[in-house]
C-alpha cells in the first residue's frame, strides 16, 4: 500500500478562501481620487506675485533674473548669487515675509529644453548658495 495524500482538506480551503475573495472584491475601492488644479483663470495669465523671483537661462547659458540681464552665465554665477542675496537680505529689512513668518526666499528657475541636465543643475547650486529655498522649476509655457 503506498502513501497517498488527502486533498479533501487542501480543497475546503481553497474553496473557503475563493469566497472570501468573491465576497471583498466587490468592495475594494474602484478609483483613485487625486487633486486636480483646475484651468487657470485666462484673465490672470499675465500676472505674477510680487516677490516671485524667476532665474532665466538664455540658450547662450547666461542668467537673469525676473527678466534682466547682466547676472553672469553658468560656468560664473557670482553676479547672481550676489543680486540673490542682497534681494533676500533686503526683504528680511522690509518685513517681506511668508506665511509661516520666514522671508520670502522662493525661486524658479526657467530654462529651454534644448539645454542639458548639467547646465541646469549648475544654475539650481549657484540658487541654493544664495540661499533660495523652496526652489521650483518653471515650465515651458509660462511666461
Amino acid at each position: 500500500m503506498s502513501p497517498k495524500i488527502n486533498v479533501t482538506p487542501l480543497i475546503d480551503v481553497l474553496l473557503v478562501l475563493l469566497i472570501i475573495f468573491m465576497v471583498i472584491a466587490p468592495l475594494k475601492p474602484s478609483s483613485l481620487k487625486a487633486k486636480i488644479p483646475s484651468e487657470p483663470d485666462p484673465r490672470n495669465l499675465g500676472i505674477s506675485p510680487p516677490l516671485t523671483l524667476v532665474i532665466g537661462v538664455a540658450p547662450d547659458l547666461t542668467l537673469s533674473i525676473n527678466g534682466k540681464k547682466g547676472m553672469g552665465n553658468i560656468d560664473s554665477p557670482e553676479a547672481l548669487i550676489a543680486k540673490l542675496r542682497s534681494i533676500f537680505a533686503e526683504r528680511q529689512a522690509n518685513g517681506a515675509l511668508d506665511e509661516n513668518g520666514d522671508v520670502q526666499r522662493t525661486v524658479f528657475v526657467k530654462a529651454p529644453r534644448n539645454i542639458g541636465y548639467g547646465a541646469v543643475a549648475k544654475v539650481i547650486d549657484a540658487v541654493k548658495q544664495a540661499g533660495a529655498e523652496p526652489l521650483a522649476l518653471q515650465i515651458d509655457y509660462l511666461d
